[in-house]
C-alpha cells in the first residue's frame, strides 16, 4: 500500500471505530431502557451487543496503530430518540448497524488486492455484520411472518 491508500485505510478504520463506540454506548443505553416481562432475555442480548461492539472497536484500533495511524478519540453518531419500545430499540438499532457495514464496505473497497490482513479483516466484519443485521431483522417480524422486515 502506497502512503496515501494508508491513510485512507486508517481514515476508514477510525470511522469504524467511532461507529462501533458508538455502538457500546448506545446499546448499554437500551439495556437500562427495558422494561416488561421479557426484559432479562432482551437485557442480555443488548449487553451482548455493547461487549462485541467494544471487541470490533478494538480490533479496529489495532489495525489503525498497526498502519503508523492514530486511534481515534471520538464516537460516532448517538442519537436520543427518547423512544424505548423494543420495536424502537431495534429499528434503531438496524440503523446503526446499517452504517456500521457500510463501513466495513468502505473499507474492504479501499484495501483490496493492497493487504490481505486488512482484506480478510474486512470480509470478516462484513459477514458478522450481515449476520447481525439478519437476527435483528427476524426478531421485527411477527411470528410466522417470512418476508424480510422493512419499514
Amino acid at each position: 500500500m502506497n502512503e496515501n491508500e494508508k491513510q485512507h485505510a486508517i481514515s476508514v478504520l477510525n470511522k469504524i471505530l467511532e461507529l462501533e463506540l458508538a455502538g457500546v454506548v448506545r446499546y448499554t443505553h437500551y439495556s437500562l431502557m427495558v422494561f416488561g416481562y421479557n426484559r432479562i432475555p432482551i437485557v442480555s442480548w443488548l449487553k451482548g451487543n455493547a461487549d462485541e461492539s467494544l471487541a470490533h472497536a478494538h480490533k479496529a484500533g489495532e489495525f489503525v496503530t498497526m498502519l503508523g495511524g492514530h486511534p481515534s478519540l471520538k464516537i460516532g453518531p448517538l442519537l436520543e430518540t427518547e423512544k424505548h419500545d423494543i420495536g424502537d430499540i431495534l429499528r434503531e438499532s438496524l440503523e446503526q448497524e446499517s452504517t456500521t457495514l457500510k463501513a466495513y464496505y468502505e473499507l474492504l473497497a479501499a484495501v483490496e488486492g493492497k493487504s490481505v490482513s486488512l482484506e480478510e479483516y474486512a470480509r470478516e466484519m462484513i459477514l458478522l455484520e450481515e449476520l447481525h443485521l439478519d437476527e435483528v431483522n427476524k426478531m421485527l417480524r411477527k411470528p410466522g411472518e417470512m418476508q424480510p422486515f422493512s419499514e
